[in-house]
């Protein structure tokens, strides 16, 4: 049996993160896969660099900034970003609710007078996301667009959504605003995401890479039971290792699955907590990009595609192949039921009907190229029964060494430069997006391993 002071499932953003701010030399990394970096990892394709998904940069957060610039040799870009919303032919900027006036008619009028008479009504505290949407934006613009997207992206219908995690991420107009984007562009950009860096070469995992550089790393090291009462750890291939503290970043559904003294009214709690799972669609044009925006939200709901991403703008660097990547989502909310095969036929030819694709532009040698590839865990669901089912599975855990922390349920942490006193005296802590069952970028990823770092170790950028 090999002994650790701390062993950290996991090796994704989080886990290095924690390893690199508690201290290298004090951890050991577990990581299931011969991979590292996670969600964050970037891969080589049809002689394409392909992310996990959309992955920009645009933490405010200064430490990050610097941790991310150090990471490439400051070798990265930095650029205004320009994101629009495909709605049934029409092409409408992003958030479309402050731009109505790329609304069609009379849908557009309808969603104006809807959004002003929802303002002389009273005034109740939402009950669901449905109920929020509505009193945001009116019912008209609310069940036309993000009610729409929400089932798209989410899995589920608005009401089955609570509200806290919504935050900035959903732009709430003013009146002035609305009425004169009902008649012409706004001067100024009202998306929470403006700017964003990313890195000239290597792909978004370029960032993580300072994290990785010195980490002691086993991969291909599946871990299969925790024994929370005999600090142990035991792998698939028989390895053990005994630990003083140790670090999950695994889904916590999955961490609290392989803990042998897992109860069945913990293992029922866990099966409440709900996440999204989906497909990604990469699909390599013989042609330019024929599209101004980073980055598109569909709003037909007989499209499979959700959120579309222009891969090839992602590094500045000029392609002579147009890159797209298409996100599909489904949960236990909703499935899809379709083969690889019949989700890449379908997402090209929508491609084709939002005339992303132009035939008319590829040449007879040429050829459509698509890779397609399953993600388990996509983006928790902050449903009415996260927050109960999280705090039964947080208690339990408590009883083995986790710290409660003041924001455990929250969706967020807002107070990334808070010490976590309490986490300086537990055994088990967790850290990532679900290991945490929050809604974590990359950035709240690496600050909650810096988190980690000012309790049980020292060690800064």
């Amino acid at each position: 049996m090999t002994k650790v002071e701390i062993l950290i499932l996991g090796a994704g953003f989080s886990g290095l993160s924690s390893s690199y701010h508690i201290g290298h030399d004090k951890c050991l990394v577990l990581e299931k896969t011969s991979n590292i970096f996670g969600h964050c990892k970037s891969r080589i394709k049809g002689g394409a660099i392909w992310d996990e998904g959309p992955h920009v940069s645009f933490t405010k957060n200064d430490y990050v900034k610097k941790l991310f610039s150090k990471s490439v040799n400051e070798e990265y870009i930095e650029y205004e970003v320009k994101v629009g919303n495909y709605y049934k032919g029409s092409w409408i900027d992003h958030p479309a609710q402050v731009n109505l006036y790329q609304v069609p008619e009379p849908l557009r009028t309808e969603c104006l007078e809807s959004f002003l008479s929802s303002r002389s009504e009273t005034k109740v505290k939402p009950e669901n996301y449905g109920e929020w949407l509505d009193l945001a934006f009116g019912k008209v613009f609310s069940r036309n667009f993000p009610a729409i997207y929400t089932r798209k992206y989410w899995t589920c219908e608005p009401e089955e959504l609570e509200t806290t995690w919504v935050g900035d991420r959903v732009h709430c107009p003013s009146v002035s605003d609305v009425v004169k984007g009902a008649d012409a562009p706004l001067p100024k950009k009202n998306h929470y995401i403006k700017n964003v860096r990313y890195p000239k070469s290597g792909g978004y995992e370029a960032f993580g890479k300072i994290l990785a550089q010195g980490a002691n790393i086993k991969k291909n090291h599946e871990v299969v039971e925790v024994d929370l009462d005999k600090c142990t750890v035991r792998c698939s291939n028989g390895e053990l290792f005994s630990y003083e503290k140790i670090v999950s970043t695994i889904p916590l559904p999955l961490f609290v699955s392989i803990c042998r003294q897992l109860t069945s009214e913990i293992a029922r709690e866990s099966e409440k907590l709900k996440c999204t799972s989906g497909y990604l669609v990469n699909v390599i044009v013989p042609h330019k990009s024929v599209r101004p925006e980073n980055w598109i939200y569909v709003y037909d709901e007989n499209f499979l595609s959700t959120r579309i991403t222009y891969v090839d703008k992602l590094d500045g660097k000029k392609k002579s192949n147009c890159l797209i990547q298409v996100e599909i989502y489904e949960s236990n909310y909703k499935r899809l039921n379709l083969s690889y095969e019949e989700i890449e036929r379908k997402v090209v030819k929508e491609l084709l009907k939002m005339k992303l694709i132009r035939e008319e532009l590829i040449n007879n040698n040429d050829k459509i190229e698509t890779h397609i590839s399953y993600f388990k865990w996509g983006n928790v669901i902050f449903d009415h029964y996260r927050c109960k089912a999280l705090d039964n599975i947080l208690k339990w855990l408590s009883s083995f060494g986790l710290a409660r922390e003041e924001d455990d349920l929250m969706s967020a942490t807002d107070d990334w430069d808070a010490t976590p006193t309490k986490v300086k005296t537990s055994t088990v802590a967790l850290a990532g997006r679900f290991a945490q069952w929050k809604y974590f970028w990359s950035d709240d990823c690496v600050l909650r391993g810096r988190q980690l770092g000012r309790a049980w170790g020292k060690r800064e950028l």
